[in-house]
């Protein structure tokens, strides 16, 4: 681009001096430009305005000086690239008109005088006007293709942002899921196998199967989720728990010894959806593992109250036997991420509800969460 506007620079100039050697100083047989400077004033000015029209960041500079070689060479090239140069260069419309107008007095005035409109016209037009339209319609177009990739990079970059956060929040589901099925079931066999290490005979028997049992469901849930993770969008996928698997997941838990409080009231025209019923069976069941780490031999009541409009849930269990008796950890050595409780808070967020949690006067621990229906 820059080897281009030097080319053009010096055409300008060099042109502009020609202007001296009679080169459009006529028009017929009358004489454009009055003045006759020498040779040693005609190429420093044309040089001038080539310069001019290279380095100068006013475009209305080398129309200027496109105007003054005009009236003393008559050189018509420098005010056409000039004209064309600040029509291109400059936003605002009322500059380009203002700039042009004066090009067309100072050109057209004498070109009437001397040869009338017949010819004054379509020079005056070709000279001042057509640069001036062209620059306009090209300057236009380059701001027009500015604007439409400037665009369309905002909504790539747009675009981007809605990708990763579309991960984030898919990561953070798959977090969520993770936990629910795999913290809940391996905290269920290694509470199982502890009893394991105290039980013989029948007892132990028991105990291993009951460690076998939770094994297959938790490899069923993570083999659905995996299935969910794969899947194309047609497959059909195996249902997700909801209120109907409340009762399983407390039998499970009460076969543990933890004894368990089950109330559900559901009056009519309050079905809740899927997503609502699948949310309040996570929350359950993080309650319930959270119970066993926690306050293992506690009892622990589960209330969920289905009206229209609204569903309700209330998980509380007592203080820890272990832990009145001064006991030690009464999880059986259970790590806890601190990641369930977050997860459940999402999962009712998501849907609109609410969610909170802490202890009770009884030395306990609640969970309440309020969904919309």
């Amino acid at each position: 681009m820059r080897a281009v506007n030097l080319a053009v620079a010096l055409g300008v100039a060099v042109s502009t001096a020609s202007g001296d050697l009679g080169v459009g100083r006529s028009l017929g047989e009358h004489t454009i430009a009055r003045l006759d400077p020498p040779l040693w004033l005609a190429v420093p000015l044309g040089l001038l305005v080539g310069a001019a029209l290279l380095r100068s960041r006013r475009p209305e500079v080398p129309l200027a000086l496109a105007l003054l070689a005009w009236t003393t060479l008559a050189a018509f090239v420098a005010v056409m690239v000039a004209q064309y140069r600040l029509a291109e260069r400059t936003r605002s419309r009322r500059r380009t008109a203002a700039a042009t107008l004066v090009a067309v007095l100072v050109l057209g005035v004498p070109l009437w005088r001397l040869g009338g409109p017949d010819a004054a016209a379509p020079l005056t037009a070709a000279i001042c006007l057509a640069p001036a339209l062209l620059g306009l319609y090209v300057g236009t177009r380059r701001e027009l293709i500015a604007r439409v990739r400037e665009r369309a990079d905002r909504l790539e970059r747009e675009q981007h942002r809605r990708v990763r956060q579309a991960r984030a929040d898919e990561r953070a589901r798959i977090a969520r899921d993770m936990h629910d099925v795999v913290t809940h079931r391996v905290s269920l066999m290694v509470l199982n196998a502890t009893a394991l290490e105290a039980a013989e005979g029948r007892d132990a028997v028991a105990a291993g199967r009951r460690i076998g049992d939770i094994g297959r469901e938790a490899l069923g849930e993570l083999r659905s989720l995996v299935e969910v993770l794969r899947a194309d969008g047609e497959a059909p996928l195996a249902p997700q728990p909801g209120l109907a698997d409340l009762a399983a997941l407390i039998s499970d838990t009460r076969r543990l010894g933890t004894p368990v409080r089950f109330e559900a009231v559901a009056e009519p025209g309050s079905a809740p959806s899927a997503l609502v019923e699948h949310a309040v069976y996570r929350v359950v069941q993080e309650a319930l593992t959270n119970a066993h780490k926690h306050a293992r031999g506690a009892g622990v009541e589960v209330r969920v109250v289905q009206r229209p409009g609204v569903l309700r849930l209330r998980v509380a269990n007592g203080a820890s036997p272990q832990a009145a008796r001064g006991g030690g950890p009464p999880g059986g050595g259970l790590p806890d991420g601190g990641f369930g409780l977050l997860g459940i808070a999402e999962r009712i967020r998501l849907l609109g509800g609410e969610l909170t949690t802490g202890a009770t006067p009884q030395g306990g621990f609640e969970v309440r969460a309020e969904v919309p229906l």
